[in-house]
């Protein structure tokens, strides 16, 4: 589907899909590209193994962070790693097996007669042969091909012939046999750099997992918290909002270079004593001041446009501010999983309400 076919066909869409489901459109997923894909265990049940170690550990020290695979992970790994066995136009890049969803890096080094999907759904095949056999304790599934009897009369073979309701999934018991959710998520290398990004966040995924878990109240979603009579969803220190001093960020457009740097350092100074820097961080300014405050690890209180999904986690260098405690996140809206450009009148808004939050007593 071209992108103007797709622009008319949206309001006609249905419900909008979860990013599982979603695939980038206009793209052709035979092609020679660099993907990173992410599966989700059925029910999220860790069933790969665990992950050991201490956060904040060296990665060539006993303690690294890692995931000790169980026999059940090792097998999936292999699985992965066999990919080129099937479909030689691909080579394996990288893999992070964590307990419940692994992340892997696939290389389409020419055109595939196939579909993406369709690697996949073979991968998945032979994970769930594993877990059949290793969870469940049943027998390798044997598929048998019955030859198609003779349909004597028009109703029979009306009737032989008529598709299948779907079953509703939905409804399964979750030891029926299958180890991954339905679908998969796939990221497309489109930029210089990005494929390092990639491959940075697999490797530190054991580690942000191991700093969750040591501070779970800082890294848990939380909803419906009321802040000077607003509402918030909230990742990070609620503390910060109850300090005694809040100074709200807020710069105009119209200040030039040598303005915003007498202001960033009035507003770091005072930072540097104690104040938490509150502002949606929009204009030029407020980036300038709240990125230098962010970087010297000074409290800040940070308010989005874009709400939190219920497994949301700070990503980059907010995860290790997050595990600090010097940083709040607030989002007043729901999630949207599309790229949505803010409104001025969202922008009045989270000002209007950064200052409230300063001025609350």
């Amino acid at each position: 589907m071209d992108r103007e076919t797709f622009e008319k066909q949206k309001e006609y869409g249905g419900e909008k899909k979860p990013s599982m489901t979603r695939r980038m459109v206009e793209h052709d997923y035979t092609d020679r590209r660099m993907y990173m894909l992410t599966m989700v265990t059925e029910g999220r049940r860790p069933l790969f193994g665990k992950v050991v170690g201490k956060s904040d550990a060296l990665q060539d020290s006993p303690d690294a962070p890692r995931c000790e695979l169980s026999e059940l992970g090792k097998a999936v790994s292999n699985e992965w790693q066999g990919i080129p066995k099937y479909y030689p136009e691909i080579k394996v890049l990288a893999l992070q097996m964590m307990p419940d969803h692994l992340h892997g890096i696939l290389f389409v080094t020419r055109k595939m007669e196939v579909h993406l999907g369709q690697v996949i759904k073979g991968f998945k095949t032979g994970c769930n042969r594993h877990y059949r056999r290793m969870i469940l304790g049943a027998p390798p599934v044997k598929y048998v091909v019955h030859p198609v009897k003779y349909v004597a009369t028009e109703s029979q073979h009306t009737e032989q012939t008529a598709p299948r309701p779907k079953r509703d999934r939905s409804k399964d018991n979750r030891y029926h046999g299958l180890l991954f959710q339905p679908n998969y998520c796939d990221k497309i290398l489109l930029r210089r750099g990005q494929l390092d990004t990639w491959l940075n966040y697999l490797n530190d995924n054991p580690r942000r997992l191991l700093m969750k878990r040591e501070h779970p109240d800082l890294f848990r979603v939380q909803r419906n918290i009321v802040i000077a009579g607003i509402s918030f969803s909230a990742i990070g220190n609620l503390f910060l909002a109850q300090r005694p001093v809040r100074l709200q960020v807020q710069c105009s457009r119209s200040m030039t270079d040598i303005d915003i740097e007498t202001y960033k350092t009035k507003m770091l100074s005072a930072a540097r004593r104690g104040a938490v820097l509150v502002s949606p961080s929009i204009s030029k300014g407020e980036k300038a001041v709240m990125r230098a405050a962010f970087e010297e690890h000074l409290p800040i209180i940070l308010l989005q446009e874009n709400g939190f999904a219920d497994l949301a986690k700070p990503g980059g260098q907010r995860m290790e501010a997050c595990a600090k405690g010097v940083i709040l996140i607030l989002a007043p809206w729901e999630h949207h999983n599309e790229q949505i450009a803010i409104k001025r009148k969202q922008c009045l808004d989270l000002n209007d309400m950064a200052q409230r939050i300063c001025n609350e007593l």
